[in-house]
C-alpha cells in the first residue's frame, strides 16, 4: 500500500492546473444510460473513482472508452445487457447509486446494491427512494439490493419536497424525471454547481429543465434523449484544497481554471484568515497577506455555504493559526476522524460531537499518520507541507479517489513530496 512522504518547510511558487470535478463527472457518466446515442465528456479527471464508475457502466453493458490520457470519456448505452448494479462494484463508491434513476426511467426497472464509499457518517438512500416513489416507482429492499420498478407506461411527473437538500437524491430524481410523463417539480432541491453542470448536459441531450442552481427545479418530461458532448465543470474541492497550500507554507500559487463563484463562502473565510485571493485571466492567484494566518470559525452547510468537503483541509490550516477556532460539522457526523492524526503532529484539537475547537500552535511536527477518508488524506499532506521534518501519510488509496497526481502538482511548485511504494 503506497504512502506519501512530505518534507515540510518549503514555500510554494508556481501554477497548478485544476481538474474537472470528480463529483460532477460521477454524476454525468450515468446520464449515458438515459439515451441510446453517444455521450462524450471532456475535461474528465483521472481518478480511481472514475475507473470504478467506468467498470460499473461496463458491467451493465454500456461502452466506455477513455481517450486523450483519460481526459475524454466516450460512452454509449445503446445495448445494455443487465439492469443489476452488482455489490462488488457499488460497495467501493457511494456515487454508484446514481445509476438507479436513469435505469428506472429508460428501462422500467433497476436492481442496485446499497452503496459504499468513505466512512464519514450515515448517508441513507431514503431521500432517493422517496423521490423516485413520487414519480410512481415501486421500490423494496431485498438482500442488500434496492429493487425498483416503474409503473406500466413508465414514470410519471410529480411534486417532490425533500426534507433536506440532498445532492445525490436531487441528481437521481432529475435524471429520472427527464423521461417521465408530465411535469416534475423538486422543492428544497440541492443547489451545488455539480447539479447545475448535470442539468446543462441533460439540456444538451434534449431535456427540458428549469431552475437549476435554485431550490426549486422543474422538469418537463420528454419521450427520448439524444447524444451530446459536454465539458465537465472545474472541481471546486480540488480548487479550494490547492488554494490553501500557500496559506500553509507561504509563497504564491496560481490555480488554472479557478473560479470564485464556485468557492464563494470558502473565499470569505480565507479573506478573514488573512489569505489573499486574486482573479487572473487564467484562474485564481493565492498568497498569504502577512505571515501567520488568523483563526476563523467555520460551519459546514449545503451550497452556497462552506463545503463539508473542505472542512478537514481548513481544520489543518487552523492548527497553526493565530488564535482559537471552532469548526461545526452539520453535514456528516463522523467527519472529524482526521483530528487525532493532526494531534499526532502536535495540533491542539478538542472534539465534542459535531464541534471541534482548534487552538493554533507555532508549528506542527512531522509524524507518521494515517488517512481515514478522501478529504482527511489531503489535509494531512497539507499539514505536512508546513510541519518540521518528515510526514508520512499512509492509506493513500483514499487520496487517489479524488485527487489526481498530487505529488506532481505540488512538486512542480517546489514542495518536497513523493509517493513511496509499499
Amino acid at each position: 500500500m503506497d504512502s506519501i512522504l512530505v518534507r515540510g518547510g518549503r514555500e510554494l511558487h508556481g501554477v497548478i492546473p485544476i481538474a474537472g470535478a470528480k463529483n460532477a463527472c460521477l454524476t454525468l457518466m450515468p446520464a449515458t444510460l438515459l439515451s441510446d446515442e453517444p455521450l462524450t465528456l471532456t475535461n474528465a479527471p483521472r481518478l480511481s473513482d472514475i475507473k470504478t464508475m467506468t467498470a460499473l457502466l461496463q458491467s451493465l453493458g454500456a461502452e466506455v472508452t477513455s481517450l486523450q490520457d483519460g481526459k475524454v470519456l466516450a460512452m454509449s448505452s445503446h445495448d445494455l445487457t443487465t439492469h443489476v448494479a452488482d455489490y462488488e462494484i457499488v460497495r467501493k463508491m457511494r456515487a454508484s447509486n446514481l445509476v438507479l434513476g436513469p435505469l428506472l426511467a429508460r428501462h422500467g426497472h433497476a436492481v442496485v446494491s446499497l452503496p459504499g464509499g468513505c466512512a464519514i457518517g450515515a448517508r441513507p438512500m431514503d431521500l432517493h427512494t422517496y423521490g423516485l416513489e413520487c414519480l410512481g416507482a415501486s421500490i423494496e429492499l431485498k438482500d442488500g439490493y434496492l429493487h425498483a420498478t416503474a409503473p406500466l407506461g413508465g414514470l410519471r411527473g410529480g411534486v417532490i419536497e425533500f426534507r433536506m437538500p440532498s445532492v445525490g437524491a436531487t441528481e437521481n430524481v432529475v435524471m429520472a424525471a427527464t423521461l417521465a410523463k408530465g411535469t416534475t417539480v423538486i422543492r428544497n432541491a440541492a443547489r451545488e454547481p455539480e447539479i447545475v453542470d448535470l442539468v446543462r448536459c441533460l439540456r444538451k441531450m434534449g431535456a427540458e429543465i428549469e431552475g437549476e442552481g435554485s431550490s426549486t427545479i422543474t422538469i418537463q418530461g420528454v419521450d427520448r434523449l439524444g447524444g451530446a458532448t459536454h465539458q465537465v465543470v472545474t472541481d471546486r474541492i480540488e480548487l479550494g484544497t490547492y488554494m490553501l497550500a500557500p496559506a500553509f507554507c507561504g509563497g504564491e500559487v496560481e490555480l488554472l481554471g479557478g473560479r470564485i463563484d464556485l468557492v464563494g463562502a470558502f473565499c470569505e473565510k480565507l479573506d478573514a484568515a488573512g489569505v489573499q485571493v486574486e482573479e487572473t485571466e487564467r484562474g485564481l492567484k493565492v498568497r498569504r497577506k502577512n505571515g501567520r494566518v488568523n483563526a476563523v470559525d467555520v460551519v459546514t452547510e449545503p451550497f452556497p455555504g462552506f463545503p463539508t468537503d473542505l472542512q478537514a483541509q481548513i481544520m489543518a490550516l487552523m492548527c497553526t493559526a493565530n488564535g482559537t477556532s471552532v469548526l461545526e460539522e452539520r453535514i456528516f457526523e463522523n467527519r472529524f476522524m482526521h483530528a487525532p492524526e493532526l494531534v499526532r503532529m502536535g495540533a491542539k484539537i478538542e472534539v465534542h460531537g459535531g464541534h471541534a475547537t482548534v487552538t493554533g500552535v507555532e508549528r506542527l511536527r512531522g509524524a507518521r499518520v494515517m488517512a481515514t477518508d478522501l478529504r482527511a488524506s489531503i489535509s494531512l499532506i497539507l499539514a505536512g507541507l508546513a510541519a518540521e521534518g518528515e510526514t508520512v501519510v499512509s492509506r493513500v488509496y483514499h487520496l487517489d479517489r479524488g485527487y489526481e497526481r498530487v505529488e506532481d502538482k505540488l512538486g512542480a511548485c517546489g514542495a518536497l513530496i513523493e509517493r513511496v511504494a509499499s
